[in-house]
Order: structure tokens, then C-alpha cells, then sequence
């Protein structure tokens, strides 16, 4: 059987996300820094691919994965709204650390 699957550099950069964000939380868990809010992104990071995984395999043929998620979360499925707002809160994690990095540069002269 052949199902539809995005196209791998799409995965690379997947993987890539979410492994960049695991190691930068470990570096703010370790630094003493944003504990809460980076325990909060390792949790996510870990358990959305897993979650959008277990729930794409089902899915109907000639039905990507990011258009399985599309379709279960217009029908309110939870699993596809809990890896969304997974997803939003990540983003927002890095918005938050960039903006708290750019400040600091500033702060100190120089800007990364």
C-alpha cells in the first residue's frame, strides 16, 4: 500500500524545530532561566509528533498527514487541537526567547 506523505525536507525541518527547541530549552533549564515556561516546551515538543503520529496512522489513503490534522480539527477531534495549540505554544516559546535575547544584546551593546 502506497499513502501520501509530505515531502521529506518538510520532515527535515519538522525534526529540526523540534529538536533545536528541545536543546534550547535544556540550555534555559540549565542556565536557571524560563524554567516553567521550557519544561513546558520539552513536554510538548516530546509528546506532539508522538500524539500527530499515532493518530495519522488511520488516515484515509491519498490523505497527507498535515491534511489529516486539517480535517480532524474541523471536526473537533482533541487530539489534533491539542497538537495545534502545541505547535502555537512552541512558536510562542521561541518568540519569547528571541525577544528576551534580542533585549538583552541590546542591553549589553551588541545585538546576536
Amino acid at each position: 500500500m502506497h499513502w501520501e506523505s509530505l515531502p521529506s525536507w518538510v520532515w527535515f525541518v519538522y525534526y529540526l524545530f523540534l529538536f533545536a527547541t528541545i536543546a534550547l530549552a535544556i540550555t534555559y533549564i540549565m542556565k536557571k532561566k524560563r524554567r516553567n515556561l521550557s519544561i513546558i516546551a520539552i513536554l510538548f515538543s516530546i509528546s506532539t509528533p508522538i500524539i500527530g503520529i499515532l493518530n495519522s496512522i488511520g488516515r484515509a489513503r491519498n490523505v497527507n498527514e498535515w491534511e489529516h490534522m486539517i480535517i480532524q480539527f474541523q471536526q473537533g477531534a482533541i487530539w489534533s487541537i491539542y497538537v495545534v495549540l502545541g505547535f502555537l505554544y512552541l512558536l510562542v516559546y521561541w518568540g519569547i526567547m528571541l525577544i528576551q535575547n534580542n533585549k538583552i544584546a541590546k542591553q549589553k551593546g551588541r545585538l546576536i
